[in-house]
């Protein structure tokens, strides 16, 4: 692509991701829909003027990634571990119950090849986190109860929906699968995300450190964004999502993180790296704001247009039977993890909807699918199907839910 080109194609999404975002939330509708019906029009399925570019998906992913760290920022480990097994309940049964109703359904109700169902339901297992807390962030929820919940158990579906397409990536170009390459990349995202909010939190100190005594300014959001890069880079080095890097340094550099285990150690005087610094917080909520309303849209428009409708063969009966009971399968799995804890009846519908939305993590399953020959023209389709009603219709229903009958808190 050409360099004013680029210009161009960025100028234009900025613009309609702003315009729709604006026009939507006047409506009463979540902007982020606005934002994904903003990529459906200027993306392949309408006007076709911009389509999946490498260096947009780049923006876009450093968009997630700035999100996921400001998710990070406002998430309450403590709050979190409160919930004990509820994220960790939600998030197996999340993922577990759509794999298995959608292979069942691809395998023995449309009699689809064994891989072939095995990539249906995989592509069903998918949570969008960024898509889940954009919804909850614009119906104002994201700090309640529920949405820690929700939060935690998108983080660890995300892991999952990770082990999982590696799992069928191998099993699709190798024909073989190694239980124990898979279970060492497991190991290595647990243990990256329990030591990058510990490097994280000493950086963070350091940097605040130097902060206050710099000549020059903007040495804070530079030295952050750049802990935020590298942590990603971290995060794909041993197989993790590359989001998972912005939510640890946003976890680690937030005023709620501490590490009492220090004082159980008796190491206390280790504290002034790893105490909460809330001044250092303030700053980087204040100045990484802009970058973040600046990026973020970017992310949502592209999953708009990476959905190009024009692919769906609307006049095949077996795309809109096939899309149609895989449809009702992605809500049933995603909403019956909600009923799978204890909590009153409002919160689980909530927590089961805010699961659902597959977005660009379900695009990733759909599209390797694809490349590899696994899924043909008509199962592709059927899942794209899946994907845009499932990304698009729960945060209405949230909206309606919160509107009807939301508690406090």
């Amino acid at each position: 692509m050409e360099l004013h080109q680029f210009f161009l194609y960025l100028a234009i999404i900025l613009i309609a991701a702003r315009l729709f975002s604006e026009v939507a939330g006047r409506h009463g509708i979540p902007p982020v829909i606005g934002e994904l019906l903003a990529g459906l029009l200027v993306g392949p399925s309408l006007l076709g003027w911009l389509s999946p570019d490498a260096t947009m998906k780049l923006l876009a992913e450093i968009g997630i990634i700035l999100l996921l760290f400001e998710v990070g920022m406002d998430t309450n480990l403590f709050r979190l571990a409160r919930s004990g097994m509820k994220p960790i309940v939600v998030a197996l049964a999340g993922f577990v119950l759509p794999f298995v109703l959608g292979y069942a359904a691809s395998r023995w109700g449309f009699g689809l090849d064994n891989l072939v169902a095995l990539f249906i339901g995989g592509t069903l297992t998918a949570t969008s986190i960024g898509i889940t807390v954009r919804v909850l962030d614009d119906l104002g929820r994201r700090r309640t109860d529920e949405a820690q919940i929700v939060i935690g158990a998108a983080v660890l579906d995300d892991i999952l929906g990770v082990l999982a397409l590696a799992f069928l990536y191998q099993f699709a170009v190798q024909h073989e699968n190694s239980l124990a390459s898979t279970g060492a990349v497991a190991l290595y995202i647990v243990l990256f995300m329990l030591l990058a909010p510990l490097v994280a939190k000493v950086a963070g100190n350091i940097i605040d450190h130097y902060d206050r005594r710099a000549i020059t300014p903007g040495l804070l959001v530079t030295m952050a964004l750049s802990l935020i890069l590298l942590f990603s880079w971290l995060a794909h080095a041993v197989g993790a999502p590359l989001i998972m890097g912005g939510f640890a340094a946003g976890i680690a550099l937030s005023q709620h993180f501490r590490f009492n285990l220090l004082h159980r150690l008796r190491l206390s005087a280790l504290d002034p790296w790893f105490a909460p610094s809330p001044q250092l917080a303030h700053l980087l909520e204040e100045q990484m704001r802009p970058l973040i309303h600046t990026f973020a849209p970017l992310f949502f428009v592209m999953v708009g247009i990476s959905l190009n409708l024009n692919a769906v063969d609307w006049s095949s009966p077996r795309v809109w039977q096939l899309g149609g009971t895989l449809i009702a399968v992605a809500l049933l799995g995603k909403l019956a993890a909600g009923f799978c804890i204890r909590e009153p009846r409002f919160r689980q519908v909530a927590i089961g909807l805010a699961m659902v939305p597959r977005g660009e993590v379900g695009l990733i399953f759909a599209q390797l699918g694809l490349n590899q020959g696994i899924l043909n023209a008509e199962s592709y389709a059927a899942l794209l199907i899946v994907i845009a009603l499932t990304t698009a219709v729960p945060p209405f229903l949230l909206k309606g839910l919160y509107r009807r009958a939301a508690p406090s808190g």
